[in-house]
């Protein structure tokens, strides 16, 4: 196995099918920097559905800010820390039933089983339930 061309990670390999490194099998789009190869750990090697480059763009989030808010390592900290206020909001139609715009939608749409509890009139879970509790209002 040849080594991934490093040009062609950073889409600028002018040598195309005459570069002596390998292009095809890698996906230079991968969306996420894979967390086991952060810390070397990676069994996966060039299969690695996960990007095997340091891209702080492309780090995955932070578990410690998505989950509370506020992160121990603070500006040191490898992962994404995502404002909360920049998450795309839950499309209030989609979670009605419907929503006119599909997957053109800027909201995000969120798939839930109906709880069969609330649809024949009280669900004992409440805001506990893992299931969707349609809502009949906007």
């Amino acid at each position: 196995d040849e080594p991934i061309c490093k040009y062609y990670l950073k889409g600028a390999c002018t040598k195309g099918a005459n570069c002596q490194f390998r292009h095809k099998g890698y996906d230079r789009d991968k969306s996420v920097v894979c967390k086991h190869w952060l810390r070397g750990l990676c069994k996966k090697g060039d299969s690695c559905e996960f990007l095997h480059v340091f891209n702080m763009k492309k780090m995955p989030e932070c578990w410690f800010y998505s989950k509370y808010g506020e992160c121990c390592n603070g500006d040191e900290c490898m992962y994404l820390h995502i404002d909360p206020e920049s998450r795309q909001k839950e499309c209030p139609w989609y979670a009605r039933g419907f929503c006119k715009h599909g997957p053109n939608c800027r909201n995000k749409h969120v798939r839930k089983l109906v709880c069969q509890n609330y649809l024949t009139g009280f669900c004992p879970d409440g805001l506990n339930c893992t299931n969707g509790h349609p809502k009949y209002e906007l």
